[in-house]
């Protein structure tokens, strides 16, 4: 179990307030600098104005909830992303515990940080620290397509290689396609098959496992999405359930903050590819910022 402590309830309350006082900023005046005829979707950026800058309303984020999504970082731009899936499990107890337990804030969290470059144009790597099993996971994500007039689709491939106890044992690594599909402005779908080597480690068995993650983002309003996911396993090492999640969003130019719930804690690839757990509902958010 994660203790919560008085430090990262503030650091909590004051991410949150700097996205709500930001958003309110971005009702009452655009950037500077900024178009109100902003591109609102991939295939409204024509190829020579391939800009991977470029805001795209219906993809916000590097991140559906767990898996990944197909944005692209612009080179030598860089994002940072917290997150939290808090212990209390919301299917267990009585509501009037819940409630008490201020559903799940008062019995610690699982914390991660990623911080993710553009290291050259549409290549990507990231860094992620979970305290599951104090996993750290190093991967690179190629976005190979960009969907256009004439291509239905975008593609990214990635490479991810994680390890426990702070990157010395049980390490997984992962090879994985994301294929999304834009609708306009407000609706963005995911199908992403991954590969992980070695997802048995804790019984000291080799074994893989394949799954495919599903997801969608729909935008409901200027600035607010719904999210859902789904990581079922296709074959190989499947205990659990699979693993799964939704979510609400509210982007505030460069903030990204989302509540979400989970079958389970597990944020990176090796851990969804062991699934959720039965009878389980977990509390949390992502906190997102991009800087460029």
């Amino acid at each position: 179990m994660f203790a919560i402590t008085y430090r990262s309830i503030v650091f909590s309350a004051a991410a949150l307030l700097t996205v709500l006082t930001s958003a309110a900023a971005q009702e009452a005046q655009p950037p500077a600098g900024t178009s109100h005829n902003e591109p609102t979707s991939q295939s409204d950026v024509a190829p020579a104005d391939d800009d991977d800058s470029v805001p795209v309303l219906a993809e916000p984020d590097f991140r559906v909830l767990n898996l990944p999504s197909t944005l692209r970082l612009p080179r030598y731009g860089s994002n940072f992303q917290l997150t939290h899936r808090f212990n209390g499990n919301l299917r267990r107890g009585s509501l009037g515990g819940n409630v008490g337990n201020l559903f799940g804030l008062d019995q610690g969290a699982a914390v991660g940080f990623e911080y993710r470059f553009g290291i050259a144009r549409h290549l990507q790597a990231a860094v992620y620290r979970t305290a599951v099993d104090k996993v750290f996971q190093f991967y690179t994500k190629y976005d190979a397509v960009r969907q256009g007039d004439s291509l239905p689709v975008s593609l990214s491939a990635l490479v991810s290689v994680e390890g426990s106890d702070n990157f010395q044992e049980r390490y997984s690594p992962a090879l994985g396609l994301v294929v999304s599909r834009m609708a306009g402005d407000r609706l963005a779908v995911y199908a992403t098959p991954v590969w992980v080597h070695n997802t048995a480690a804790l019984l000291n068995i080799d074994r893989d496992t394949f799954f495919v993650g599903i997801g969608g983002r729909v935008r409901v309003s200027s600035t607010v999405y719904v999210v859902a996911e789904v990581a079922p396993r296709a074959s190989g090492y499947s205990p659990d359930k699979p693993a799964y999640g939704f979510g609400v969003e509210k982007r505030a130019g460069g903030h990204l903050f989302q509540i979400n719930f989970n079958n389970g804690q597990g944020t990176t690839f090796g851990q969804l590819a062991r699934g959720g757990f039965p009878n389980s509902l977990y509390l949390g958010f992502n906190l997102a910022r991009k800087f460029f």
